[in-house]
C-alpha cells in the first residue's frame, strides 16, 4: 500500500466496484461518484504539473534578479509539493493520468517564459490569472466532495484544501508585486484564465 493509503485507514477497503460500502454502511459510492473523483485527481495532477513548469519558465527569464529568484523559487517549491501530493492521489485512487501530461509540461513552460519576457508585472498577471482559476476550481471540487459525506475522502479533501490555500497565497503575492499594473492587464488576465478553463475541460476528458 502506498504512502497516502497507508496514512488513511479507510482506503484499505476502498475498491473500485459498482458501489463501495462505507464504514458502518453509512454511504455507498456509485460509478458516477467514482468517475467524479477520477476526474478531479486527473485534472489536479495535470494542473500542478503545469504550475511547476510555469515557474520554471519564469525563473529561466527572471532568475537573474535575486529577489525575484527567491520569490519564484518559493512558489515553485510549493507547487512541487502539490504535484507530489497529486502523484500520490493518482497511484492511491488508481486513476489514469491525462494523455495531455506532456502538453501540460510544454505549455506551462512556454507560458512561464512568454509571460516573463513581457516583464515582471506580466509574469505576475500570469500567476494571478492561473491561481484565480485554480483556486476557484479547487473550491468547486471541495463543495462536491463535501456533498458525499464520505469518510474515505477526508484526507483527499484536506490535501485539496491545503493546495487551494497555498494557490490563493500565490495569487495575493502576485497582486502585491504589481500584477494589475501590467500592460494590457485585463486582456492578459482573461486570456490566461480562459486558457486554464480550456485545459481543465480537456484534461477531464482525455
Amino acid at each position: 500500500m502506498s504512502g497516502y493509503a497507508a496514512r488513511n485507514p479507510y482506503l484499505k477497503d476502498f475498491k473500485y466496484r459498482d458501489t463501495v460500502e462505507v464504514k458502518d454502511g453509512a454511504l455507498s459510492l456509485t460509478k458516477e461518484e467514482h468517475a467524479m473523483i477520477d476526474r478531479f485527481v486527473r485534472i489536479n495532477q495535470a494542473g500542478e504539473t503545469a504550475a511547476v513548469t510555469i515557474y520554471k519558465g519564469q525563473m529561466a527569464v527572471l532568475g537573474g534578479d535575486p529577489e525575484l529568484k527567491t520569490l519564484l523559487t518559493h512558489m515553485r517549491d510549493q507547487e512541487i509539493g502539490h504535484l507530489e501530493i497529486m502523484d500520490r492521489h493518482i497511484a492511491d485512487f488508481k486513476v489514469r493520468p491525462t494523455v495531455l501530461q506532456p502538453a501540460a509540461v510544454a505549455g506551462g513552460y512556454m507560458l512561464g517564459v512568454v509571460s516573463a519576457l513581457l516583464g515582471v508585472r506580466s509574469a505576475m498577471t500570469c500567476t494571478e490569472a492561473v491561481e484565480t482559476k485554480i483556486g476557484a476550481h479547487y473550491n468547486d471540487q471541495l463543495r462536491d466532495l463535501h456533498k458525499l459525506n464520505c469518510p474515505e475522502l477526508d484526507d483527499l479533501k484536506r490535501t485539496i484544501a491545503k493546495c487551494r490555500d497555498e494557490e490563493l497565497e500565490h495569487l495575493d503575492t502576485a497582486v502585491d508585486h504589481g500584477a494589475r499594473m501590467a500592460p494590457l492587464y485585463k486582456l492578459q488576465f482573461e486570456l490566461i484564465k480562459g486558457g486554464c478553463a480550456v485545459a481543465i475541460w480537456l484534461c477531464a476528458r482525455i
